[in-house]
């Protein structure tokens, strides 16, 4: 009788030791797919959220910016792979610039201009808000020069926790909501047009 308490002891641990050994597999199992379903997640967070032309197509703040875009021909540009950051202005800031200068703008003759002014607020990379606000507080006073697609220079500077960038011709717009994702960059927006030399 002993032998089989024994013998039934034995058999009892080693099934213990089974079952959590069963249950390591599973955890770690069960760890892996959750960790491949966020990945998944955040991929497929990345597809749902667009391109920065589908992304601005989808806030009826950026209408003005999306006319504007498509009448300069810089859909395809800001659809491609990137990384862009783009510093954009709302249908407000458009409604700042008068308005035959936006209709000359918005016209077949005015549309060298209009790509420049746009491309002025393009950046290659990815520039995240928190990024930014490193490199504003690493350049100091004279504020963070960020070179943009069409070679012009921003300046990007803090005050508090506010953000503005100031164009060639000393205009300035304040950033207003930061690190709208898209797939291929992130949008900044921004409260006025600016415009390069």
């Amino acid at each position: 009788m002993k032998k089989l308490t024994i013998a039934l002891a034995s058999a009892g641990a080693l099934a213990l030791a089974a079952c959590s050994q069963a249950a390591e597999d599973i955890a770690a199992t069960d760890a892996a797919a959750a960790d491949t379903a966020m990945a998944d997640g955040m991929a497929n967070a990345d597809a749902a959220a667009g391109t920065i032309v589908e992304v601005a197509q989808g806030n009826p703040d950026f209408s003005t910016l999306v006319s504007a875009v498509t009448a300069a021909d810089l859909g395809g540009t800001l659809s491609g792979a990137g990384p862009y950051t783009v510093f954009a202005p709302t249908n407000a800031a458009f409604e700042k610039v008068p308005q035959a200068a936006r209709d000359q703008l918005m016209s077949l003759a005015g549309k060298e201009d209009l790509t420049g002014i746009l491309t002025y607020h393009v950046v290659s990379g990815e520039q995240m808000a928190a990024g930014l606000t490193e490199a504003i507080a690493a350049a100091g006073a004279e504020g963070a020069k960020l070179t943009t697609v069409n070679g012009a220079v921003l300046t990007a500077k803090a005050n508090g926790g506010t953000v503005t960038l100031t164009d060639a011709a000393g205009n300035t717009a304040t950033v207003t909501q930061t690190d709208i994702d898209a797939s291929n960059g992130v949008i900044h927006v921004i409260d006025t047009v600016l415009m390069p030399e």
